[in-house]
């Protein structure tokens, strides 16, 4: 791409985006004045570590179970990791599907087992699925420790702080989301909102869809990614998480407390509320791990001193080596 004018940041806010940016070489395409940030778009990287220390103590806590995806099992807290718990005699399990809480909740009446219930507007239809099910089989021992977020609260505070030029907009959550709600982010910070899927030509329409934007200094939303993303998302999927849950604060590693970017239980399913939504004060990122720097773009991974020696992903320092999604691992391994 032959831009040479000022020097441009463009955050993608998709850990899928950033791995598709690697796999298909679209870095080596660009004018070495565009410079890509991945941002906090990885629900793990982002989860505090007094999270992941309320799960590790449940998992150690008489007749509780801790039902977790693989990569939050990793995840370093504070006290370490869920992993640790498990050695430690806890009881963690791993989970490819919420709802195979429903089925062994029911085997084991007298168990109660807490889903790590973490992510973005992509997953929480499924936790409220979850619920919708339990009341209707009558399944009471289950719980939710909710970690749940919305990502427009977090672009909000990144073009605050003037962390990018323009965004690559996450492509599932807006499946769920819709195109039209960045239409206020646009207005409020100027800057260009697209929508891409994830082919390389998808993304690389993007980025001169951004650039061209900036250049013109247009504050547009553009979605290019119409055959899943409509104007209005899915009203059904934002019906199913309204119904059960509520705005509220959340705390984002790196990031801080930001004000309704988090999802809790509604007062009427308190009872299935495990807790997580209440907002620490700070958070404790591991000796030596700078992921809040790498998901607000201050540094790209490889300029942490952790990375590649002391964070690996078979030994991780920081949750953003951890994930599928989490731009340390992705960054490790294409390097």
């Amino acid at each position: 791409m032959g831009y040479d004018g000022p020097p441009l940041s463009i955050m993608e806010v998709c850990g899928t985006h950033t791995a598709a940016i690697f796999k298909t070489g679209v870095r080596s395409l660009l004018s070495p004045k565009i410079r890509l940030i991945s941002g906090p778009g990885c629900p793990v990287c982002v989860t505090p570590a007094a999270y992941i220390d309320r799960c590790a103590a449940l998992a150690k806590t008489g007749r509780h179970a801790v039902m977790s995806f693989g990569d939050m099992l990793k995840a370093p807290g504070a006290r370490g990791s869920l992993s640790d718990a498990r050695a430690e005699g806890g009881r963690v399990e791993m989970m490819y599907a919420p709802f195979e809480a429903l089925e062994r909740a029911k085997r084991e009446p007298d168990t109660i087992f807490a889903l790590a219930a973490v992510g973005f507007e992509t997953t929480i239809p499924a936790y409220a699925l979850v619920l919708e099910e339990a009341l209707a089989r009558g399944i009471e021992n289950i719980r939710l420790v909710t970690a749940l977020k919305s990502v427009l609260p977090a672009l909000a505070w990144v073009s605050e702080r003037g962390g990018a030029d323009g965004f690559l907009c996450p492509g599932h959550v807006s499946v769920i989301t819709g195109a039209g709600v960045y239409a206020r982010l646009a207005e409020l910070y100027d800057r260009p909102f697209v929508i891409a899927g994830f082919e390389g030509e998808h993304i690389l329409a993007a980025i001169f869809e951004i650039v061209r934007a900036v250049s013109e200094k247009r504050a547009v939303v553009r979605n290019l990614y119409p055959s899943a993303v409509r104007e209005e998302g899915n009203a059904k999927a934002r019906a199913l998480i309204a119904k059960y849950f509520e705005p509220c604060a959340a705390f984002w590693r790196g990031l801080g407390a930001i004000s309704d970017s988090g999802f809790r239980l509604r007062r009427e399913y308190a009872r299935f509320d495990g807790g997580g939504s209440d907002v620490p004060d700070e958070d404790v990122l591991p000796e030596g791990c700078r992921c809040g720097d790498v998901i607000t773009g201050r540094i790209d991974p490889n300029e942490c001193p952790a990375f590649g020696a002391a964070c690996r992903p078979e030994h991780p320092v920081g949750p953003c080596m951890v994930s599928a999604e989490g731009v340390c691992g992705i960054w490790h391994s294409h390097m």
